[in-house]
């Protein structure tokens, strides 16, 4: 991914002061197709038009996300500084039923601009292996404008069978997650996160998904999406030809989505299958250390991994569902052979509504754990015996890399049905898989609102 010169913090607090007085801001989800609400808009109901529009099958939505992350402490580099990112997102969402008379049939459009740098980056990993995870998740894949969704849904045998086709992220059908937190590591569709051939939001390929109900709670589904590393590039944002691809991935998946005494949880379990070929991460061709011989990597014809992700909540206040107590689980293991990181855990917990005066607020705590494949490992270390050298300040020395752990505290202020301000405190330790590298210790804030 490609960096580019981030703003000043004098920059952040600007942009930062704007947002709170009701900038336009978007989180990087899906829009949700939920009925409308003039009050969720910075702008209102347009004096009754936007109200009309959505009537009529049409509504137009435009969102930011900001995030500032400072290293109050620890990594690589100790220099204090702070560093801010964000996303603007413009879409549009049509009932084609309502429109054309369509049975069933949705279209949806969205646009996406990143800007600015990472802490992570700057501050907190070796500049030779950086960090496995992000402090700020809204920093990625090129900053820069995209086309991130352009899909048509199509419904049948009374909704029991759901197609949908066009260009589109896997994270937004297979192993979805919230994007509440600022760390990466608990945003999102995390298998995404250490599968080279897999892109999440903001990038999107030639994709089609079908999901069949199987009973009101339980579904299944699989997708075809084109593997094009060339929508990655700077520039091809837009690009809707196929030039460029490598293969697919085919993702499977099924969830159930059970409700206890009032109390809704939702449980996916996934596969994935890669067709793109992949490197072997220790052995040649002839099945030798590839750190020793210097030959041609050895091939293998894809590679595959699987992943769980569990939500539930386990507590109400006063009886109202919309607040209480959810918990959180989130698991992926990859190919051992080809995959830079083998699994990778997270798990945490979420309170809404945790004060009788601040119903809406929220609170959140995750850890996660980043392991690096131990072929991976192995390598660096002959590869340091080739090289002659042992000492992790010499320039030429490759860093041993193990395992990275992330976690973070927030506390949600809902200031309004359109703006939320996430103050959040994140602790990193052995940042890039290295404990050659302090901890760290990350001071940030999240902005999501609605224009």
């Amino acid at each position: 991914m490609k960096k580019v010169k981030g703003k000043s913090l004098n920059q952040f607090q600007l942009i930062g002061g704007l947002s709170v007085l009701g900038a336009l801001t978007m989180s990087g989800s899906a829009f949700a197709l939920e009925p409308f609400n003039a009050n969720e808009h910075m702008t209102g109901d347009w004096g009754g038009l936007r109200k009309e529009l959505h009537d009529k099958g049409y509504d137009f939505n435009l969102e930011y996300v900001g995030e500032m992350g400072a290293n109050v402490k620890g990594g690589y580099n100790n220099d204090k500084t702070a560093r801010y990112s964000d996303q603007f997102a413009i879409g549009t969402y049509i009932d084609l039923e309502k429109v054309f008379g369509l049975k069933d049939a949705e279209f949806k459009l969205t646009v996406t601009e990143r800007s600015g740098n990472n802490i992570s980056n700057d501050r907190l990993g070796d500049p030779r292996i950086g960090t496995l995870s992000s402090s700020q998740e809204v920093w990625g894949r090129g900053q820069t404008w995209r086309l991130t969704q352009m899909w048509i849904k199509q419904k049948y045998f009374d909704g029991a069978l759901d197609i949908k086709a066009g260009r589109m992220g896997e994270g937004e059908d297979f192993g979805s997650f919230p994007c509440d937190f600022q760390n990466l590591t608990f945003c999102g569709t995390q298998a995404a996160n250490y599968v080279s051939t897999w892109y999440n939001w903001p990038v999107s390929q030639w994709a089609v998904r079908v999901k069949y109900n199987i009973t009101p709670e339980v579904f299944a589904q699989v997708g075809v999406y084109e593997q094009n590393p060339s929508y990655l590039e700077t520039g091809n944002g837009f690009k809707l030809s196929g030039s460029g691809a490598k293969g697919t991935l085919v993702p499977v998946e099924l969830v159930w989505s059970p409700t206890v005494n009032s109390l809704a949880g939702e449980y996916r379990l996934g596969w994935y299958y890669s067709s793109p070929s992949a490197n072997d991460l220790k052995d040649d061709v002839n099945g030798q250390p590839q750190a020793l011989t210097g030959a041609e990597f050895k091939s293998h014809g894809s590679k595959h991994g699987w992943w769980f992700v569990a939500q539930q909540q386990l507590t109400t206040v006063g009886g109202d569902s919309s607040r209480g107590m959810s918990v959180f689980f989130n698991a992926t293991v990859h190919d051992k052979a080809t995959n830079f990181v083998d699994n990778f855990q997270n798990v945490g917990l979420v309170f809404k509504g945790p004060f009788d005066a601040r119903p809406k607020d929220d609170i959140g705590v995750g850890v996660s754990r980043i392991h690096v494949n131990d072929n991976v490992r192995d390598r660096a270390r002959l590869l340091n015996q080739v090289n002659g050298v042992d000492d992790f300040d010499n320039p030429n020395y490759l860093p041993i890399q193990t395992t990275e752990y992330n976690s973070e505290i927030y506390y949600g202020v809902h200031v309004t049905d359109w703006l939320t301000v996430r103050p959040n405190v994140q602790y990193v330790v052995h940042p890039g898989g290295t404990d050659h590298v302090d901890n760290a210790l990350v001071a940030g804030i999240k902005l999501q609102t609605k224009f």
